[in-house]
């Protein structure tokens, strides 16, 4: 039987679900679209309307649809703040995408594989190897840093091939902490909430050895999660804090704090490329994360397009998400969010990832390093657990036993939903 828990947890979700960008296609009466019937208008809600340029490609794209054929009609409408019923097509953030499969919110997108065979990986959410979704874009997280501080205090500019290694990277921390220059050598913006937490820092749990959960069948946690490795990705991170290398509790901006000298290296986005560049010119490096023995890892995934299992038009709906998903439309939505394009077709006409370009090695770590969150229905319960855990651990709690009860409760989640069958 499915938990009430994450059966509710999903629920909440579609129905608290800005930001999102949604396309309604129910049925006439609906409190969630207009008269919208099958073969008719497809109603398209959106939550980007304080984006204009993002905004501006979702409507080129929605008036090129119109034009190419005249069975569908997409309408533009502001998104509303609930609806009762979901629409025909939605974005969704990509590691909730098992949760809402199994929970029947979505249905699997039909005849688009050949397209969707050139997206970047981490693009394209499947569950039960179908394929329920689709971005037009990634980010890549990387330490922003300068060229001339790492040369004052003699620390090697690591490559795509040859990045720090755990030793190399801490010793380059101590250099920059003993000099005084700077009130902490690196921030990993601590102050950030929700899925940050899970996106940005179980990746070094896993370049440790360690995951969020065993991934060979999704089952457990266990000796995983807090085993030997586990363990010393903990204790590394607490370190940060009481060896001072990082604040407790980073500003509200830790872009700007960067920008403002505050710090010499950040660790952050692809978003923070064009302020750095605007401060520091051609002085900002942007570095692949360091091996911490199993590799550097960075998280993958962002939101998505899918279509809801109510669809009453879902013809129209595949044909448009298929017409949609074109490299051209990749192109121009990854440059109005300043994103990386996830074909490499779309990468080529995007002004900074052509090859050779400024941003080309965003696209190079996603590639390489980029690692899915754990594609499982029980993911959202997961991720609240992780980010508790990390920010007792952060805070000074024993690691050990953290980690074990965080086992231990993820566990007996995935039990409870007989590990979502």
């Amino acid at each position: 039987m499915k938990s009430r828990t994450i059966k509710r947890l999903a629920t909440v979700i579609l129905l608290a679900m800005a930001p999102t960008t949604v396309v309604a296609c129910a049925k006439g009466g609906s409190t969630a679209s207009s008269e919208d019937t099958a073969g008719g208008t497809l109603t398209m809600w959106t939550h980007n309307a304080g984006n204009k340029n993002e905004l501006a490609s979702i409507e080129a794209i929605v008036t090129d649809f119109n034009a190419s054929q005249t069975k569908y009609k997409v309408e533009v409408q502001a998104f509303p703040q609930a609806a009762k019923k979901l629409p025909c097509i939605l974005d969704i953030d990509g590691p909730n995408v098992p949760n809402w499969a199994w929970a029947g919110y979505l249905a699997p997108i039909e005849g688009a594989d050949d397209i969707l065979s050139k997206y970047l990986p981490t693009t394209v959410g499947k569950y039960k190897d179908k394929t329920y979704s689709f971005g037009y874009y990634d980010v890549a997280l990387t330490i922003v840093s300068r060229e001339s501080v790492l040369k004052k205090y003699g620390i090697r500019v690591p490559t795509v091939d040859q990045p720090w290694t755990k030793d190399e990277f801490m010793a380059g921390l101590k250099k920059i902490k003993d000099s005084g220059d700077f009130d902490y050598p690196l921030d990993i913006a601590t102050s950030f909430t929700g899925e940050w937490w899970p996106y940005a820092y179980s990746p070094f749990l896993q370049s440790f050895g360690g995951d969020l959960i065993n991934r060979t069948d999704y089952k457990s946690a266990e000796g995983v999660l807090n085993g030997d490795a586990a363990v010393q990705w903990a204790t590394w991170f607490r370190s940060l804090v009481t060896d001072k290398y990082i604040p407790l509790k980073s500003g509200t901006d830790p872009a700007k704090d960067f920008i403002n000298g505050k710090s010499a290296m950040l660790y952050n986005g692809t978003w923070t490329a064009v302020d750095t560049r605007k401060k520091f010119g051609d002085d900002t490096v942007f570095l692949p994360v360091p091996d911490m023995g199993q590799g550097p890892k960075i998280g993958g995934g962002s939101w998505q397009w899918g279509m809801s299992t109510n669809c009453a038009n879902a013809a129209g709906a595949q044909e448009y998400l298929k017409f949609s998903a074109a490299d051209k439309y990749v192109a121009s939505v990854a440059t109005a969010t300043t994103n990386i394009p996830t074909t490499a077709a779309a990468a080529a006409t995007v002004k900074g990832y052509e090859s050779g370009g400024e941003n080309e090695v965003f696209r190079t770590y996603s590639e390489k390093f980029a690692v899915l969150r754990p594609v499982t229905p029980g993911y959202p319960f997961i991720a609240t657990e992780f980010t508790k855990t990390a920010q007792d651990i952060l805070n000074g709690a024993d690691p050990k036993q953290s980690l074990d009860q965080a086992a231990k409760n993820i566990d007996a989640n995935q039990e409870s939903n007989n590990y979502f069958e």
